[in-house]
Formats: C-alpha cells, structure tokens, sequence
C-alpha cells in the first residue's frame, strides 16, 4: 500500500494519528499511487458545491490524468495528504512549488534525499507553495481542515518551504476562516473574483496557541465522549452471576446510570432477549442493536477482542473500555496484541482506555456512570481521579469512602467528580485527562497516580496550564527502577526522579511521595480555601500535641505560631472561641486545631459543630484553611466532614487526621502551591543580550556538524562521537567539541572560559605561565583526574618558576607520565564557590538546565536542581536558591556572600544558548567559581548532534504506535 512516487522514499514520520473536534479521531497520511481507488470513491462522495469551490468550476468526476496527478508526488515539490477513518477518505489537502511567477517550480539538483538543502549546494529553492483542500461535505465541521493545514504546514518547512498562497471563492467561508484562524502572519487580497491568503508558515504564538487550544478541546471532547455516553454496551457480559462483565453490568445499574444499558454475549441463546434478574436487553452481537452505543466495555479474552472492536467500529461506538488483560504487561506477543489494539480502534476513530483497566466513573447526576469494577459508586465531589494501575484505584476509591473515621468519609468532603483507571494507558493517558480536568466546572482538584510519562514535555506544559487554574497532585511509582511497567509502551527518559521532581514543581504540580499524602493533601485542597502566606496558628487540648504539630511545621518550612494550649479541660465551646479568634487574627494564614479525646465524655459531635461553625463564620478577610489533628477520637473525622446528617447548603467542612505530621504536610503542600500560583501570575521574562551571535553560532554549528551529518567535510577540529541527543536506541551521530571549539561557541553567547595552555612538559608549563602571568594553576584533563581535587591532582597559587617546576615534578612523579595526564596550566581565578553548570537536552523531557556545587554536594549528596529550559530571570533566581547548600553563596558562617547576579546571568545566556540551537545537545561548565565580584569557569566541554524532534512545536498528533 505504501508504494512510493516517483523517485523519493515515502515518509512514514509524516504518518500521524489526530484528534478532531468533536472527540473523535483519524489518520493523517501522505497519499500514493495505491490510493487512485479511494481518491475516487472519495471525489464522488463530495457534493457538486464543494467540488465548485475547490476547482472553481462544476467538476462532477476526476479524469484518469486527475487521478494520476492527485496520487503522485514527489514528496518534496509536490505532497498531498489525506485525513482516513477506517479504509476511506474523508478530506485531502496538497501543495505545489511555485516560483514567484507562480508557476510550477523544483527543487535544485542539490537538494539531499530528504528534501533538505546540502551545505554548498547552490541557489535556494523556491519558498513558496500553493496549498488546496477538500473534505468530504459529511466531515465538515470537525476540525479535519485545521488538523491537515498543521501537518501540510510542517511537511512544507521541512521542504524548505516557508510560505502558502491558497485562491479561495469569497462564497467558501468556511475555508478562508480555516486560514484566518490558524494564527499564521498572513497577507489578504481581491483580484478577479478571488481571494488570495498568503501565510508564512514559520510557527508564531498565536499559531502555537491557536493549536494548542485546539487540541485541548478536541481531546477533552474525546475524554468527554468515554466518560458522559448515552448508552453503554457490556461485551462479555456473562449468563452467570459472577465474571467481570456481569459485574460491571451491576455496577452500572446499582450505581444508576442514566443512560441505556446493554448486555452483549455471542455465547447468549437465540431466544434469550432480555437478561434476569437485571432486566437489561441481551443481545448476541452489537448489530442486533437497534440504537446507537456510545461506549462499549470489553471484557472478552484478549484473542477475541480484534472481532469486538471490528463491530464497536461498524456499529458507530465512540469509546472502549478493554478490561481484558493479555496484553504488554504478558510479554512480546502481548506487547504486538495491544499495538494491533490501539491500531484497528483509531481505524474506526475510537479512542481506548486500558487494556487491562479497571474502568470509569462519573459521578454527575445526569450520568452516574460506574463502569467500572468498584462494586460501590462514589458519592460526588469535586476530585478528579486518575490512576495507572487498578490497585491503586481499589485502594484509592475504597480507602476515601472509608475513611469517615480516621480522615474524612467520601460524602461531602473527598467525593470524586470523574476517576479513570487506564491500566496499560494504550491510548488515552494522564494527558487526556488533564485536557478535560482544565475547564471541566465539576473538578477542582486533581489527583493521579503515575507509574510512567510517556511525554513529560507534553505533560508538564499541560501540568502548568491546569495548576494555574486547579491544584494538580501527582504521586509517581516506579521511581527509582529506571523503567516504565512492562505494560506501558512508552518512551524511556534517561533523566533521573529528581529532576523529575524538579520539573514538576517547575510546572506548578504538587508532587507526593505516598497514596496516603495523594489523598491526604487532595482532601486538604478540595475542602479548604488557599492559605495565603506560611504563618500557622495552633490550638488545642494538648501541649504535646501541640508542640508536636509546631515541629512539624517547622520541618516543612512553614512558620508556626507559638501553639495555644486550651487545657484538657476545654470545651466545645473553647474552641469554637479560640478558634473565631485565630481565624480573625491578621497575624496567621492557616489553623491547626489538635484534640484529645475527653476523660469519660465523648464530645466529638458538639466538638465538630464548634469547629465547623467558628469556620463558617470567619469574619472579615481572606478565608482560612482549617485542619484538624485528633488522637483516637474516631467519630470526629466524619462529624467535621458532615456525614451522618442533613448539612445546609455551603456548609464548612473540615479534613480531620489522625497525626500531626500528615496534617502539616498536606498544609505545606498547599501553601507551596499557592506561592507557585502567585508567582505564575506574573511570569518572568526571558532576557534579552545585546552581545549574544545567535546568527554566528549557528554558522559554527553547521560547520562543526558537517562531518556528523554527511552535509560537509568541516572545519572544526571536534571528534565525531555518539550522543544522547537521539531519539531512541538509534542515537543521532554526533560530535565532541574540542576545548577551542567549546570556547568560540560559548564566546558567541558572552561565556568566557579561562584559558588554559598545554604543558606536555615542564619548560613548555613555564612559558605558558610566563604568557599567563603568575599566580597559576597546574592541573590534569585526563578524564580519569579531572576534577579529582581529593587525589592531589590540582596544584593551586603557584607564583614562581621554581614552585612551578616542583609542582610538575610532584605530579609526573606520583600521578603518571605527563602525556597520560594531559597537564595544562591556567591563571588563577579570584577566590570563591566552585559551582556546575549544566544543560543537556532528554529527548522525551526536552532540554533541562542544571546548576549545583561542584564536588560532594552535587556528585556524592545529589544536590542538584533543575529547570526546563528556556528559563525565565525568576527561574535562574530560584534555581541556584533551591539547592540545599545554597547558603553557602549567601554569607554563610560570617563569609563574603558571592555575586549571585553573574551566576543568574550566566544561567541565563547558557539556557539561551541551548533553546536557540537544539543542535548542542550537552555544555558543561566546571567548576565556575564564583567570586563576590563577578565568576571564572574554569573548564567547559560541549556536544553537538542533529537536533532530536521537537514533537510539543510540530503539528498536533497522537503518540505513534
């Protein structure tokens, strides 16, 4: 089927499964010679008007020649794509070089096989190109134009394309606002009863966000589609009690969807039509269905479930939930079962959760859709709920409905508005559903368990956008393995949980270490107003309780009041006073109540009165958030989180725990949080340097890659080597730089590196330091010595000849022969911090900038922090601050404090250095030592390697299967 045209290979990464508008999906594919039959079948589909504004003339049917042109391309001069759902097209677009006569233009002979011009080839291509639609008149109105003007658009730039001129009747509105819209710089004219659009294609960022808008919706739509339907089918739905689709089936029922519901067995006799005792229509295959199903749950053994999704699809289902295991998590044969899954499903345009799920809630009351195998159906509330894994989910959703004695019970205060349990995660994924959970009105608060992400560039720009608006809360297993769960076919990222950690907190999402602190703080969150500052009152019944709750504040970095101790004699009424008190108080920003049970009296109930009360009515100013601390008084956590009685309407609610430390942390959490979202308020700002040869850096790249990538013979003196800058087992190859090399492409971008001479021998270190001047450093490069200050290997302060030469007979004599140590000699810097400064670029993660201590901190204790570049002035502030030997440039212990600004910079101009040019994919700066007057970096390496993809800038799509 993929028969190329002409003579260049057919480019399968142009293959792309999207989202449309209105949740569905589709293939975009480039069309070829095999596709003569479809185009045809397509064209007659299309009504007379459409073919009127696509050729401007009536066109009833495609000539042979018609066919032959529309199916033949070179790939380069000439593409079209087509937009398929099942075996059929539904829209198609192409472009044609032009020259500026607008008349038919090629590319040189130069050109390499990919399109792209090679380094010296001659005179540029043509750089523009006319560009035509058609969809199919029943396909109009979901997006499918948008979605293919994305994908032509990035094919044509990577054919050294930079521009589109599309002629469009004035009558065909619906095209020219599918040209208006994209966000492209565009140019408009009238001429002879045409309208010619001329965009550049470079992306903007109105282009990014009209893209990026658009993809939220369709994918929230697509999330929308599974979880609100209007009819389920249980495929697999046994005779007998017992089994999971006779489960699911009761679930759906006792949890009372309101929706239809079918039960769907091939193995139900001819007679049967209606299954007892449920009462639901029984049916032996979807097609004796007579009415449309929106989602299907599958519970068939894996080998069968090819057969279910080919019905699904011809039966018009939007969804499937595949409960069936068999799948990656089984081995090879499984991982190939769940790809043809995913695969045959995108055919029909459905989306999957799972295989090998758990299933879906929805707790509205217009839908209350429990298709899942939680046996109860959760009271409502305002918790989104994703999780990986099954167990997690049973734990998650039984241990909240629990909980009314020890944290709070589901009902009022930690009920769930949706909860996905995606098992393998084939197709939809955490990303989906932070797509929804952003403007969804019924979730305030999102809780997932991740134990993979499959695109952290992705999720963390989604991450940010939803924390903006909602807390996002992320518990991550699988930590420390360094691989994802072998049911989850995702990429592996190299980078370790701490950056991880890092990024995420970059992006605004709450990370915990535990489920418990997952539901912990989410109850906190989804209860109580934002705290608006660190500052912490405590009361109670108890002093211990009390100065226990203050260390633990403590410990989280919040700034506790000192605690009120009401004595064990208080009663209710104490603390409804003591509360009203703290609550008015300008000088705190949150409550901690701690209680005590009563010596022979239970007070939980006129306790939990008080306490809601005094809450309820706060008083002027802000709203604090409240959380009570109790010690074995069991009927507390659901007197305050309202249960067992009639609550009005608004009525405060307050999360009860049973220790202290569990209360602060959640507390700490949310005061994070909400110190995150005043900051994202105002976004720093990335600086702009007058000195920076952004034009001249990358004329070295080019020259130093030359070798690496066939384009040139190159004049840099780098090595060719191998890179992490790949994109998968086959790493890109890429190039070394060497030290003169590093240098000139960090002086492009206003890094100096010190100079440091070679002295293959004593006399030769000598003059070098004459050329220097002294005071001088003698030190070895060999990979295996640097940086190695505890093996004596680095002579500093050498001021004379003579010290000097001992110097260099010291190190010859007790380290090796001077050509295994690669002795050079530099001046000595000014006295400060020895710090490190890295980037490098994750090819799922994107490029991460580094910065730590140079030597134990950062190499034995890990302290290093990360941001994503590119960074803002805020990010380099807080970057070298969140380190935790960062008192160390502040004037710790009486000393000088260092010049932070000139690290800030530097931060800065290498982050700048990295986002500008994708090609250099490694710098290393060690040690920058940093003075209390300006910085010296000492050693510096760089790697270069063809730029990995930038998949969260190219057009929206699907992760490949």
């Amino acid at each position: 089927m993929r028969t190329p045209s002409d003579h260049h290979s057919y480019p399968a990464h142009w293959e792309a499964d999207v989202v449309l508008r209105d949740g569905g999906t589709a293939q975009i594919r480039p069309i070829t010679p095999d596709d003569a039959q479809r185009l045809v079948s397509f064209y007659e589909r299309v009504s007379d008007e459409s073919k009127y504004y696509r050729f401007f003339a009536p066109y009833p049917r495609l000539s042979d020649r018609d066919v032959h042109r529309f199916t033949h391309h070179d790939y380069v001069d000439r593409v079209g794509l087509a937009a398929i759902v099942g075996d059929e097209f539904i829209a198609t677009v192409r472009y044609d070089r032009i020259d500026s006569r607008g008349l038919p233009a090629r590319s040189p002979s130069g050109a390499a096989p990919d399109g792209r011009l090679a380094a010296g080839s001659g005179p540029a291509p043509a750089d523009e190109a006319e560009v035509a639609f058609l969809v199919q008149d029943a396909h109009q109105g979901r997006g499918v134009a948008s979605a293919l003007l994305e994908h032509i658009a990035a094919v044509a730039r990577e054919r050294a394309i930079r521009r589109f001129a599309a002629e469009v009747l004035p009558a065909n509105t619906k095209m020219i606002k599918v040209f208006t819209d994209a966000g492209y710089t565009q140019k408009r004219s009238f001429e002879d009863g045409v309208v010619r659009l001329e965009f550049d294609l470079e992306p903007t960022d109105r282009s990014l966000a009209v893209m990026r808008a658009r993809e939220q919706r369709a994918e929230a739509r697509s999330v929308q589609r599974l979880l609100a339907p209007g009819s389920v089918a249980v495929i697999g739905t046994s005779r007998s009690s017992g089994g999971v689709g006779r489960t699911v089936l009761r679930n759906l029922l006792d949890g009372g969807f309101t929706g239809r519901v079918h039960a769907v067995n091939h193995a139900f006799p001819d007679d049967l039509t209606r299954l007892e005792p449920e009462g639901v229509p029984a049916h032996r295959s979807l097609r004796a269905i007579e009415e449309p199903v929106d989602l299907a749950v599958v519970a068939v053994p894996a080998e069968r479930v090819p057969d279910v999704v080919a019905a699904c699809g011809d039966h018009g289902v939007q969804g499937l939930v595949v409960l069936s295991a068999g799948y990656a998590e089984s081995g090879r044969e499984g991982r190939d079962r769940q790809r043809d899954l995913v695969r045959q499903a995108r055919t029909y345009g459905m989306r999957v959760i799972g295989p090998n799920a758990f299933g879906v809630i929805n707790t509205a009351e217009g839908v209350r859709l429990n298709a899942s195998l939680s046996p109860q159906l959760p009271n409502p509330g305002r918790l989104g709920l994703f999780t990986q894994s099954g167990a997690i989910g049973i734990a998650l959703l039984s241990g909240l409905h629990r909980r009314g004695a020890g944290l709070a019970s589901l009902a009022g205060i930690a009920g769930i508005s949706t909860f996905v349990s995606a098992g393998n995660r084939a197709d939809v994924s955490g990303n989906d559903l932070l797509q929804y959970w952003y403007d969804d009105p019924q979730t305030d608060v999102v809780l997932m368990y991740l134990e993979s992400i499959g695109n952290p560039r992705k999720f963390t720009r989604l991450a940010k956008r939803t924390a903006a608006v909602k807390p996002v809360v992320v518990v991550k297993g699988a930590r420390h393995t360094g691989s994802a769960p072998t049911g989850h076919a995702v990429p592996t990222t190299r980078i370790p949980d701490a950056t991880v950690s890092d990024l995420l907190r970059q992006a605004g999402v709450i990370r915990v270490d535990t489920v418990t602190e997952l539901a912990d703080t989410g109850v906190l969150l989804a209860s109580q107003p934002l705290p608006a500052g660190p500052r912490v009152a405590i009361l109670g019944n108890s002093e211990s309780l009390g100065l226990i709750t203050y260390d633990a504040c403590l410990t989280e970095g919040l700034r506790p009041l000192p605690p009120r101790d009401l004595t064990t004699a208080a009663t209710p009424e104490d603390f409804r006073r003591a509360l009203t008190e703290a609550l008015a108080d300008d000088s705190c920003d949150a409550v901690v109540v701690t209680a005590i049970p009563w010596v022979g009296d239970s007070r939980a109930d006129a306790l939990a009165t008080a306490v809601r009360e005094a809450a309820q009515t706060s008083g002027p100013g802000p709203d604090k958030p409240v959380a009570v601390v109790h010690l074995e008084i069991q009927e507390l956590a659901a007197a305050l989180a309202g249960t067992g009685e009639e609550s009005a309407p608004g009525t405060r609610r307050i999360p009860a725990y049973p220790a202290a430390e569990r209360a602060v942390r959640a507390l700490a959490e949310a005061v994070r949080y909400t110190l995150w979202r005043q900051e994202a308020a105002e976004p720093g700002r990335v600086p702009e340097y007058d000195d920076i040869d952004e034009a001249g850096a990358a004329a070295d790249i080019q020259v130093l890659l030359a070798p690496a990538d066939g384009t040139g013979d190159g004049t840099g003196d780098g090595t060719v080597a191998g890179t992490g800058g790949g994109t998968g087992d086959d790493a890109d190859p890429g190039v070394e730089l060497s030290a003169a090399d590093t240098q000139r492409l960090l002086a492009r971008y206003g890094v100096s590196v010190l100079p440091a001479l070679s002295a293959p021998d004593p006399d030769t270190a000598v003059r070098a330091a004459e050329r220097l001047g002294f005071p001088v450093a003698l030190k070895p490069t060999a990979s295996h010595l640097r940086h190695r200050t505890d093996l004596g290997g680095v002579r500093l302060e050498l001021g004379s000849e003579a010290e000097l030469r001992r110097a260099y007979a010291e190190l010859t004599g007790h380290l090796g022969r001077p050509e295994e140590l690669g002795l050079v000699v530099q001046r000595m810097a000014p006295r400060g911090v020895d710090t490190v400064v890295r980037a490098a670029i994750d090819p799922a993660a994107g490029a991460v900038l580094s910065f730590g201590l140079a030597g134990a901190p950062s190499e034995l204790l890990g302290d290093t922090a990360h941001r994503l570049v590119p960074v803002t002035g805020r990010d380099a502030a807080e970057l070298i601050r969140s380190v935790r030997t960062a008192p160390l440039l502040f004037g710790w212990r009486g000393s000088k404090p260092v010049d932070t600004a000139a690290l800030e910079e530097l931060l800065l101009r290498v982050s700048r250095l990295v986002d500008d040019h994708p090609e250099v994919v490694a710098v290393d700066l060690e040690p920058v030592v940093v003075a209390q007057h300006g910085l010296s970096v000492l050693g510096a390496s760089a790697r270069l390697a063809p730029p990995p993809p930038r998949t969260d800038l190219g057009p929206r799509h699907m992760p490949a299967y």
